[in-house]
């Protein structure tokens, strides 16, 4: 039986974490929720908080993995971005948006992926 697509999003938010850590990074949160959506991975990375957004495909049949953090999904971990931030005292840390992705056995990781998107 398939996995499901939860458990296969939280196998690939884990893999994540530990490249970031190999990268550096301290990760902080894993899937952190509130009302405006969903951040699959918060970490430290020197002076940055960074918003990372995990992406999985196992071949190119859908696109690359990247290509899915759409402008919606852009909006959406922006607006929880700041959320995050202001709820726990870190408005003025400086932050950054990462992608993850995963395309079969390759990991790549684009870090400073895009901007915060207001609205």
């Amino acid at each position: 039986m398939a996995e499901n697509k939860r458990k296969i999003g939280e196998k690939y938010e884990r893999r994540a974490g530990e490249y970031l850590s190999g990268k550096g990074y301290e990760v902080l949160e894993y899937n952190f929720r509130c009302r405006t959506g969903e951040i699959d991975l918060i970490a430290r990375d020197g002076e940055y908080i960074v918003f990372c957004e995990v992406k999985y495909r196992s071949d190119e049949k859908k696109g690359h993995p990247a290509e899915a953090v759409d402008l919606k999904k852009q909006k959406s971990i922006s607006r929880c971005a700041l959320y995050y931030l202001t709820s726990h005292g870190l408005t003025d840390a400086a932050c950054r948006f990462d992608v993850v992705s995963f395309e079969g056995d390759t990991v790549t990781l684009y870090a400073d992926a895009f901007d915060y998107i207001g609205g």
